[in-house]
């Protein structure tokens, strides 16, 4: 992966949200909290021309679900 990202890689963002807060429910976040938070993900840097609108955060928000939906809990470590 590149070492920085822009709102246009909702994707990227999605996975970063995921490993930064894997506790957190995706839609109890309000969009100015979720700005905040993708703003502050390591790599992430604003680009001119590219803004964030409330089509992107929903995006970024869905991506974001999904991803958790796909990590595996390790509630049950046997190790």
């Amino acid at each position: 992966m590149n070492d920085t990202f822009h709102w246009l890689d909702v994707e990227r963002i999605a996975e970063e949200l995921a490993d930064a807060h894997p506790n957190v429910s995706p839609y109890s976040v309000r969009f100015p909290e979720l700005r905040r938070m993708v703003e502050d993900l390591a790599g992430f840097q604003e680009q001119p021309g590219h803004p964030v609108n409330e089509r992107i955060l929903e995006a970024v928000q869905q991506l974001w679900h999904q991803e958790l939906d796909e990590v595996p809990l390790d509630d049950d470590d046997e190790d």
